[in-house]
């Protein structure tokens, strides 16, 4: 795929990421589990960085974590405003004796404002609920574009190429963007009712999204190539049935999946502050949060491309780089010594998400400079 086409995958983030399943899998199966095993001081990511490294490791691999949260949520508030100015093109906003508000950025303000009082909540059991909806949206959206390519005209009848070189540092980044979310998981894990669920809740769930990400990014190209937009709902035929039933289930995720990436983030700068048992407070810095991504989603409104910079930047990292530098070092302190086969996998794993982190990284700030220039 190109770079164009790759983007288009990239809003499949949204379809089931509340409850990562790769990324939980590896938590209990991979060098996640075995980190924490190595010591009972480690009850989260940040304690994996803070065994390996000490203060300066749990900070870095904290601000990588968080990072990647904040980011998506800014994505989730970038995608509403496209979507919803799908469904209403031409619409604006207007302050009498102000200001004029085009559309797409009205619709991300009110998004961010429907999102808000979600945040407030301190546990994430009480929105599991409302995550709920957005899992059963997600199994509607993949069947309405199904549906638009088979029967509203579409059709599935693009090739392209099998293979673009080029674009191999976009898919990488975008891919790791999908399965990523590693801070959510101890954080759902602890507000589950009954924990003994939890192995058999993440073994449905990588099921569950590798198939919707699967089926979801093939119809995509196969319905619009290279032509792909940053969402493939952005292609879809306007003023048809199905595809305002595909946008309308679009626009369901990221409001109920916006407070599972923003609340870890609030949690850790209340507990940094100490002021997790102030009310007034927490609410502050919280409705601060979303204060922010709201502004950085007016002011870089390309889905895409954020997305592609938080997968290389940020997921890439804190999926492949953090828990394999951390893997190696922890062992280097214990008395288990790693196999050769061991460390060649770990030493290629980092090579692996330096290149991505590196070239994804540089190919979507380019894109975004250019674009906010243009």
């Amino acid at each position: 795929m190109d770079t164009s086409s790759t983007a288009g995958t990239g809003f499949l983030k949204t379809s089931f990421n509340g409850i990562n399943a790769l990324s939980g899998y590896q938590y209990r199966n991979s060098v996640h589990s075995r980190c924490v095993d190595s010591s009972s001081r480690i009850k989260n990511y940040t304690d994996i960085g803070a065994v390996a490294f000490g203060r300066k490791g749990k900070i870095l691999a904290a601000t990588f974590m968080y990072l990647e949260l904040y980011l998506a949520a800014i994505d989730f508030l970038i995608m509403e405003g496209d979507n919803l100015d799908k469904l209403f093109p031409g619409v604006s906003f207007r302050i009498p004796g102000l200001l004029t508000i085009t559309g797409k950025q009205g619709f991300v303000l009110i998004a961010s404002l429907v999102v808000l009082p979600t945040t407030w909540f301190r546990s994430l059991g009480k929105l599991a609920y409302i995550s709920l909806g957005g899992v059963l949206a997600s199994a509607v959206l993949v069947a309405a574009v199904l549906w638009v390519g088979a029967f509203d005209g579409v059709g599935f009848h693009e090739r392209g190429e099998l293979v673009n070189w080029s674009g191999l540092p976009a898919a990488m980044s975008l891919y790791a963007f999908c399965f990523s979310s590693h801070p959510v998981i101890p954080k759902l894990y602890l507000g589950m009712s009954d924990r003994k669920m939890f192995p058999k809740v993440l073994v449905l769930c990588f099921v569950v999204s590798a198939l919707g990400y699967g089926i979801t990014g093939i119809t995509g190209y196969l319905m619009y190539g290279a032509s792909t937009r940053s969402q493939v709902t952005l292609n879809l035929p306007p003023g048809n049935l199905t595809s305002k039933i595909a946008i309308y289930t679009t626009l369901v995720n990221p409001l109920t999946k916006y407070a599972l990436f923003v609340i870890p983030v609030a949690d850790a700068i209340e507990d940094g502050l100490r002021v997790a048992d102030s009310r007034p407070v927490c609410v502050a810095i919280r409705t601060a949060l979303v204060v922010g991504t709201t502004v950085v989603a007016l002011a870089v409104p390309l889905f895409g491309y954020v997305t592609m910079l938080t997968g290389a930047l940020m997921c890439s990292s804190v999926i492949m780089l953090m828990p394999c530098v951390c893997y190696l070092k922890i062992s280097s302190m214990s008395s288990r010594k790693l196999g050769s086969f061991e460390r060649v996998v770990c030493v290629g794993i980092i090579g692996l998400a330096v290149g991505i982190a590196a070239a994804g990284t540089y190919i979507s700030l380019k894109h975004i400079v250019h674009t906010l220039k243009n």
